[in-house]
């Protein structure tokens, strides 16, 4: 399984942030400009982890429910209190994380849960991917053994 720590996936890569009460509109147009699948919504007070806001929410939660995406707010639709992981885990812990979840983007937060950075399912791509199929089908098969 990938053993690198999450820290040297996720390190001097950017990401987006914005605040609850902006507009989904707002938001998404963000999410355009800088070609990320993924916001995270953080606390205008101390900068924390409040949510995250994805492509799927704006199509799921937005279009397809017919809200108004310059008067609503994206803490109306964002996934509130996400699945997070700390920069120290493995990164083959946060595939298990997203893999066991069913997401694709999972929030690298600190201990005072101020978020610095986003992992996203394109990360596991390549070798990592391979192995962490390797192991899968591995723990599978000993399950089946015992």
């Amino acid at each position: 399984m990938p053993s690198r720590a999450v820290l040297k996936i996720i390190q001097n890569r950017h990401f987006l942030t914005a605040t609850p009460e902006k507009s989904i509109r707002a938001v998404a147009q963000h999410m355009k400009e800088n070609g990320e699948g993924a916001v995270l919504i953080v606390s205008p007070e101390d900068g924390a982890l409040l949510g995250i806001c994805t492509e799927r929410d704006l199509a799921f939660k937005v279009l397809a429910a017919g809200l108004d995406a310059n008067a609503t707010p994206i803490s109306s639709v964002m996934t509130h209190d996400p699945e997070r992981i700390s920069p120290d885990k493995p990164f083959g812990h946060a595939l298990h994380l997203m893999y066991e979840g069913g997401f694709r983007h999972l929030p690298v937060v600190l201990d005072d849960g101020r978020p610095i950075g986003v992992l996203s399912a394109r990360d596991a791509l390549g070798l990592e991917m391979f192995a962490f199929r390797q192991e899968l089908q591995y723990r599978e098969e000993l399950a089946v053994i015992l």
